[in-house]
């Protein structure tokens, strides 16, 4: 059956509207629960959240559900997306569920479920899970609710864990590190494993409120960041998005460093120490042509999944590969993490920067990335990309770029928005052709 909640990531939406509600929530329990009831052992869930307001309400709710259905809850608090897949195998658990709308501002929420390998569920478990919401889900009697509880140990748990993927001689005293963690869920755990390895932190976007999530910090407002790595004279600086699995750097000089570039130092790294497996790395179709003929240079082959890092994750364990991620920032090391993480892609960006001995200026910037252009329209309801004038426009632009650049254009999985990218060696041109495509999607919504 065709998916109606659960999009590339989970399902995320406007809480209190549409399905971003208690009562979803309450439902996403006591199906995901029954989905997982296996053999007579007595079951178990790990919830953790971000730092939304919402994530008392939609906490509550899935408890309930998951409690009604006789799952025993374990509760975190705010721990990154990636805490919450590392806890729930190491606790035996039998899901996670992590709360949170990733670089969302905080009207928003979502809820993505990871299965007993700490793995995000495939499409086809999220399908039968909405099929049973559909249904009337039996209850256990009285004496078999669940019981929920609070752990106290889970970040000292997650810092011991990413410090682990740095070698015992790495060390980053005498680095200045600026960290910004959105105000979301890295807020704690991130410059605490970044200060006990020895580098002097500078911490942005660590004082939540509730609402302030994303709001002007974080991997996808990167301004204050670079200010400040400027202001203070630091060496680097770390965005994190609200649930901490993605990461964008910022050089001593204040330029920006994604995640096309991280992936290519991560991969070339590896592939020196022979650690690469599988003679590349798994991006997106959205990563820069100049990653592609970069890894060609030095004998890796290029991966291009659909977007999503659940999809990067699929190619990467179809074909061996233990790097993966995407231009935004998501980064999949499988030797560490079991999905993207933003932490422990920082701290093999900070390891890397300490055994060159260069400035990040230098290490970081490793291609030329080819001119490249995104550019997003908003629609409110039908299907904009099968206008026959949109689908002219396009047919003309992939023949202007013929041989010469690529052109993506898609629905995002997250938000009502169509996603216009294009990239060449002419910069001109693909300015002129995600803005002819623009106006024609523009006229048909």
């Amino acid at each position: 059956m065709a998916r109606k909640l659960f999009g590339t990531d989970g399902i995320r939406g406007r809480t209190n509207a549409g399905v971003m509600t208690a009562a979803t929530a309450m439902k996403v329990g006591q199906a995901a629960g029954r989905h997982f009831v296996r053999g007579g052992h007595r079951h178990r869930v790990v919830i953790g959240k971000d730092t939304r307001l919402s994530g008392y309400m939609m906490e509550s709710a899935l408890v309930a559900g998951f409690t009604s259905v006789g799952i025993d809850v374990i509760m975190t608090g705010p721990l990154p997306t990636p805490a919450i897949a590392l806890l729930t195998r190491e606790m035996r658990a039998d899901l996670g569920v992590m709360i949170s709308a990733s670089h969302n501002l905080f009207a928003d929420n979502g809820i993505k479920l990871f299965g007993p390998d700490g793995f995000k569920l495939s499409d086809e478990a999220e399908g039968e899970i909405e099929r049973l919401m559909e249904t009337d889900i039996p209850l256990v009697p009285a004496e078999r609710i669940g019981r929920a509880r609070r752990i106290e140990d889970a970040r000292g748990r997650y810092i011991h864990a990413v410090k682990q993927s740095v070698a015992s001689e790495i060390r980053f005293d005498g680095l200045k590190v600026v960290v910004d963690c959105a105000n979301g869920a890295a807020y704690q755990v991130a410059p605490s494993a970044i200060w006990e390895l020895g580098a002097d932190v500078v911490a942005l976007g660590v004082s939540p409120n509730g609402i302030n999530i994303n709001d002007g910090v974080g991997s996808t407002a990167i301004a204050a960041l670079q200010a400040k790595v400027v202001e203070e004279g630091a060496d680097i600086g770390i965005a994190l998005d609200g649930d901490a699995d993605r990461l964008i750097v910022v050089d001593e000089k204040g330029r920006a460093v994604d995640g096309d570039q991280i992936m290519a130092l991560i991969a070339g790294r590896m592939q020196d120490r022979g650690s690469l497996r599988g003679g590349g790395i798994v991006a997106t179709v959205m990563s820069n042509l100049g990653l592609e003929r970069y890894l060609a240079g030095i004998g890796l082959d290029l991966v291009r999944a659909k977007v999503g890092d659940r999809y990067v994750l699929e190619a990467m364990k179809a074909g061996g590969y233990n790097v993966g991620g995407e231009q935004s920032g998501h980064m999949i090391m499988l030797d560490y993490g079991t999905t993207g993480d933003g932490t422990v892609a920082a701290l093999r960006v900070l390891a890397s920067l300490v055994r060159s001995g260069k400035p990040a200026s230098e290490l970081l910037h490793v291609f030329d990335p080819v001119p490249q252009l995104l550019k997003n329209v908003r629609y409110e309801g039908g299907k904009p990309l099968d206008n026959a004038n949109v689908q002219a426009v396009i047919a003309e632009a992939e023949a202007a770029l013929a041989g010469k650049g690529r052109l993506v254009i898609r629905p995002s999985g997250t938000e009502p928005v169509i996603r216009v990218m294009a990239e060449g060696d002419d910069q001109g041109q693909v300015e002129q052709v995600v803005d002819a495509i623009c106006e024609a999607v523009h006229a048909a919504v």
